[in-house]
């Protein structure tokens, strides 16, 4: 028997270990990737401050939910939309920097952009900050004969029958909801000849009576499948495309359509006030309202307009042109108050004079008989309005111009962090406040 000392048997047990160790495949150390999150943020919770007032954003990135250090971090501060007056790249530790800026003394925005490159990816993020934004006044004149051009506008369309072709829908029907893709007559390009407006038609099914729903579209030129969800809730709804091109065709050639003869249609001929492309627009809106007040189902008289951006701003127009229009809920409306830049401030998409050439007089002239905000000054219903402080798409400066202006009913839902999107919640609270209107719940 062999007799161990206990110094002799740690030496060996360590031996041991260290022979298994060496032995062993070497372990690499753990590493780490994920997504960077980098966030500006105001020092107020509202986001909001008195003329005057400074304001203090907060720069900073986390990964994994938890503060990241960056090498470096650009931020650029100003009016919103405008060239920044201030620019700086610093490095930017786990716990943020701060910028301090002085704040605007007259109702408005004041927004830092921040912008970093990590392993080769970039990233970007935007706080803005409002002062007094309830006073801010527009910049877009009214036309005197406003009112008598758009009425003229509206005789030429009640001249033409609705003239209504409806193909049933039955990819898109279902045991509570019947669909129809829908062609009407509507006013053509000029103040002479006829064009189509087509959408789709989603009526519950039963007896009724319903209230009805218009939904008009964003900006773009897409297809449309109809709102069937909302129809399922008892609301006959119809939802619009705007192009005179019916709205159930392949995908490609709305695609060949959007980068090509319809590239750039928000401005097609602004320089004609009779041939402006919104001009057959509007009252294409009106004209689905002719049609839906004719449906045998439709209550008769709860009918509401909502969309969002493009669609925005057609229901701020369509309430505003149509006294039938009872409610409208529209999200960040565009084509509001487009000449701010003309006054040194934003304006509307789609930012047609935020470039000095193109300016022109005659454009400059005729924006105002199609601007929201001189419809939203004829808007007496109630409404709900929903948009983000961050928006670059439309500016909350232009949107504020018209939400000032409306004499009706209103109230505004902010989503105060959110750009040109909604969020599930914002669409929740607004689909609730309709559902609610339309259906008397």
């Amino acid at each position: 028997m062999v007799s161990l000392t206990r110094s002799s048997l740690v030496v060996r047990v360590i031996a041991a270990a260290v022979f298994v160790a060496a032995s062993a495949p070497s372990v690499r150390s753990q590493d780490r990737t994920g997504a960077v999150r980098l966030q500006v943020v105001p020092d107020r919770a509202d986001w909001t401050y008195a003329p005057g007032a400074p304001v203090v954003f907060r720069v900073s990135a986390t990964r994994d939910g938890h503060p990241f250090p960056l090498p470096s971090v650009t931020w650029k501060l100003g009016p919103e939309m405008l060239d920044p007056t201030e620019e700086k790249a610093v490095p930017l530790p786990a716990e943020g920097v701060t910028v301090k800026a002085a704040g605007l003394k007259e109702p408005g925005f004041v927004r830092l952009v921040a912008t970093a490159t990590f392993e080769g990816q970039d990233y970007r993020a935007v706080g803005t900050a409002g002062f007094a934004p309830e006073k801010i006044a527009p910049t877009v004149d009214q036309p005197a004969d406003f009112d008598a051009f758009w009425a003229a506008g509206k005789e030429a369309l009640a001249k033409l029958p609705v003239d209504a072709k409806l193909v049933p829908m039955p990819e898109v029907s279902n045991g509570k909801v019947d669909c129809w893709h829908v062609s009407l007559q509507n006013v053509g390009p000029t103040t002479s000849g006829t064009s189509r407006f087509f959408g789709v038609l989603c009526e519950p099914k039963g007896d009724g009576p319903f209230p009805a729903l218009l939904q008009v579209p964003g900006a773009g030129v897409r297809a449309y499948r109809g709102n069937v969800a909302m129809a399922e809730k008892g609301i006959i709804t119809f939802q619009v495309g705007i192009h005179g091109v019916p709205v159930n065709l392949d995908p490609t050639v709305y695609e060949a359509m959007g980068a090509g003869a319809l590239s750039g249609y928000p401005t097609f001929n602004l320089d004609e006030r009779d041939r402006y492309y919104y001009r057959r627009v509007y009252l294409g809106c009106v004209r689905a309202n002719d049609f839906l007040m004719a449906r045998p189902r439709f209550d008769g008289k709860t009918l509401g307009v909502t969309g969002g951006s493009q669609g925005g701003a057609l229901s701020i127009v369509t309430a505003g042109l149509d006294p039938r229009v009872k409610l409208l809920a529209a999200y960040y409306p565009a084509l509001s108050d487009m000449t701010g830049y003309l006054k040194g401030r934003a304006g509307g998409w789609p930012h047609m004079f935020r470039e000095a050439p193109r300016r022109l007089p005659a454009r400059i002239a005729n924006v105002g008989y199609y601007d929201v905000v001189n419809f939203a000054r004829r808007v007496s219903v109630p409404g709900l309005y929903s948009w983000g402080y961050n928006d670059e798409t439309c500016p909350p400066t232009s949107m504020y111009a018209a939400y000032g202006v409306i004499p009706g009913e209103k109230s505004l839902l902010l989503a105060l962090e959110t750009g040109h999107f909604t969020t599930p919640e914002q669409v929740k609270r607004v689909n609730a406040w309709l559902e609610t209107r339309l259906l008397g719940r």
